[in-house]
C-alpha cells in the first residue's frame, strides 16, 4: 500500500480554500448547472429573494438553481455512501447559473454542508465565512438570522400572515394586492412606502416555531454568543418557503466613518432541507450552505502546499461542542490544521474514525474542558495524556510536530 503524502492533494489553494479547509470542509471542483437542474428550478423561482435593507432594499438572489446542484451532484458522486455530514468549499460562481442582470452581485465561492440537519451546521457555514472575510480585510462584520422552521412552522406562519394582511389590505398597494394573491412571503420584501407600516406589525415568523425549530434557532444563537459574533434577527429574512427552511442569515458589514453609515452584505446563507424531495429524490437530505458576495482580490493569495494534521479534534457535551469551533479557530491563525467530526455527539464515532485514520495525536474537550478553557492532548500510541490549558495548546501541540 503506497504510503500517504504528508501534504494534502491540493496545490495552489486559494486562501478562501485554505481556511475552509481547517473547518473540515473539502475544496471541490464548482459543479455545472445542467438543463435538468434549471428545469427543476422554474418552479421555484418566484421569490427566490431576501431582502437586503443596507442597500436600498436590494434583493439578494438565493439562486436555487445552484443548490439543486449541489444535491444531484451529491448523488450524481456517491456522495451518500462517504462518512456523514460531506462539507465542500467551490471556488467561484457556478457554471451556467440563471442570468440575473438586475441583481449581480460578484460571488466569490460557495461553502456547503450535506447530510447534517444539526445547528452545528450553521454554525461552522457562519464561523468559516466570517474567518474568511476577516482574512480579506474586512471589518464591523455581524450576522443577521431569521428561522422560519420546518414545514409545520411555515404552514402556521403562512396562514397567520395570510390572515393578517386580508384583514388590513386597504393598507397595501395595488402592487402589494397582487402580491398577496401570488405569495404571501412576498410581501414581507416588499420595498413599498405604504406598505412599510403594515410590514413592521406583521406576524413574525419565529413566534410560530415548532418546539424541535425552537430548539435548533436556539442553539444557533448559542454558538453565535459563545463565539462573541454580533448577531441580530431580521424578521425580514425569510426566503423562499418553497424550498428554504430553519434558518435564513446574511454576514454584512458597516462601513465607518461616515454620517451615514452604509452595510453591505458579504455573505448570504440558507437552510435546504426542504429541497431534495421537490426536485425527485426518493428522500430528504439535509443541506445548507453559504455564498460569499464579494469581488475575488486580483492577486490571489494562494497556499502552495498544506500539511496534513496528525491531530484528531474530539469533543462530548453540548457545552464542548460550543465551545470546539472557537478551538479550531485560536488553532487555524497559528495554522495547526486538525482533523474533526463536530457533527457527531458520541465518543464511540468520533474515536472509530480516529483509529481508522490513524491520527498519532488526539484533543479531548468535554463539560470539564469547556468549562475550565483546557483540552486533554493524548498519545495515540502509548495512551498516555495532559490537560494542558487553552492558552498553551498550540504552544505544545506544535511540539508534537502539528
Amino acid at each position: 500500500m503506497e504510503k500517504e503524502s504528508k501534504y494534502f492533494p491540493y496545490k495552489n489553494l486559494d486562501l478562501g480554500g485554505s481556511i475552509a479547509l481547517h473547518y473540515g470542509f473539502t475544496p471541490n471542483e464548482t459543479p455545472e448547472i445542467k438543463k435538468v437542474d434549471l428545469d427543476h428550478s422554474k418552479a421555484l423561482l418566484e421569490g427566490d429573494f431576501v431582502e437586503n435593507e443596507g442597500e436600498n432594499g436590494a434583493l439578494l438572489p438565493l439562486h436555487v438553481e445552484e443548490k439543486i446542484s449541489v444535491l444531484r451532484t451529491y448523488i450524481d458522486r456517491n456522495m451518500y455512501s462517504l462518512p456523514q455530514p460531506v462539507m465542500m468549499y467551490f471556488k467561484g460562481p457556478f457554471k451556467g447559473s440563471l442570468s440575473k442582470k438586475s441583481h449581480s452581485y460578484p460571488r466569490y465561492g460557495d461553502l456547503e454542508i450535506i447530510g447534517n440537519p444539526k445547528s452545528i451546521a450553521e454554525a461552522t457555514l457562519i464561523k468559516t465565512a466570517l474567518a474568511i472575510l476577516e482574512e480579506y480585510g474586512y471589518k464591523n462584520l455581524c450576522v443577521e438570522i431569521n428561522s422560519i422552521g420546518d414545514r409545520e412552522s411555515i404552514s402556521k406562519f403562512t396562514r397567520e400572515l395570510t390572515a393578517y394582511y386580508r384583514k388590513n389590505i386597504e393598507g397595501l398597494s395595488a402592487h402589494g394586492r397582487q402580491l398577496l394573491k401570488k405569495d404571501v412571503f412576498e410581501l414581507i420584501s416588499l420595498a413599498d412606502k405604504k406598505s412599510e407600516a403594515l410590514k413592521e406589525d406583521a406576524p413574525k415568523s419565529i413566534t410560530f416555531l415548532s418546539e424541535p425549530s425552537r430548539i435548533h434557532f436556539k442553539e444557533v444563537l448559542e454558538f453565535l454568543e459563545k463565539l462573541n459574533i454580533p448577531y441580530k434577527i431580521n424578521h425580514h429574512l425569510v426566503g423562499n418557503r418553497k424550498y428554504c427552511s430553519e434558518t435564513i442569515f446574511e454576514i454584512i458589514s458597516h462601513a465607518e466613518g461616515k454620517k451615514h453609515p452604509e452595510c453591505q452584505t458579504l455573505a448570504l446563507g440558507v437552510r435546504y432541507d426542504g429541497l431534495a424531495k421537490k426536485i425527485g429524490l426518493k428522500k430528504e437530505v439535509s443541506g445548507v450552505g453559504i455564498s460569499l458576495l464579494l469581488k475575488r482580490p486580483a492577486r490571489e493569495k494562494v497556499v502552495a502546499k498544506i500539511k496534513r494534521p496528525i491531530l484528531y479534534f474530539v469533543q462530548l457535551g453540548f457545552e464542548a461542542k460550543l465551545f470546539s469551533l472557537e478551538v479550531i479557530n485560536i488553532l487555524r491563525k497559528e495554522n495547526v490544521m486538525v482533523h474533526q467530526a463536530l457533527s457527531k455527539d458520541k465518543l464511540a464515532g468520533q474515536f472509530s474514525v480516529a483509529e481508522r485514520i490513524e491520527t498519532p495525536y488526539m484533543i479531548l474537550i468535554g463539560k470539564k474542558e469547556a468549562m475550565e478553557g483546557s483540552a486533554i492532548v493524548r498519545d495515540m500510541s502509548t495512551r498516555s495524556q495532559e490537560t494542558v490549558p487553552l492558552s498553551k495548546l498550540v504552544q505544545y501541540v506544535k511540539k508534537l510536530g502539528a
